[in-house]
């Protein structure tokens, strides 16, 4: 499975920006996909997973109420629409695809990664 992620760019906090990733190959066997994100000298946290199937959603507390995880199943892509923005959010965000049952929001039992693509919130 190969991941593409776009959609990143330089914001002004309180703006809003949308990320996509879209899978090819191999996908046909599907649980979830996630979005995680890495800052500068952090570690890589989770943001937010969708259940590929019956569509539930799970998000870290820092995030919820401000962004929404979406998924297209036809096209095999998955959507992060961000809101309200704050400069905490810069970070390079990651897609990841995970083929079977199990956490979502653990980046360890995904099995698939994209590279990323950067979001900037300057303040």
């Amino acid at each position: 499975v190969q991941l593409q992620a776009s959609g990143g760019g330089l914001v002004q906090a309180g703006g809003s920006l949308r990320l996509d990733c879209a899978a090819s190959g191999r996908t046909f066997s599907t649980y979830g996909m996630g979005w995680f994100r890495q800052a500068p000298g952090k570690e890589r946290e989770f943001v937010a997973a969708i259940h590929w199937s019956g569509g539930g959603t799970y998000y870290a507390g820092s995030v919820k109420d401000r962004f929404t995880i979406s998924r297209d199943t036809a096209k095999n892509t998955v959507f992060l629409q961000m809101n309200s923005l704050r400069p905490e959010d810069t970070a390079v965000y990651h897609c990841a695809h995970k083929k079977f049952f199990g956490n979502l929001n653990v980046a360890q039992s995904y099995d698939y990664w994209g590279r990323g693509t950067l979001v900037t919130v300057s303040s």
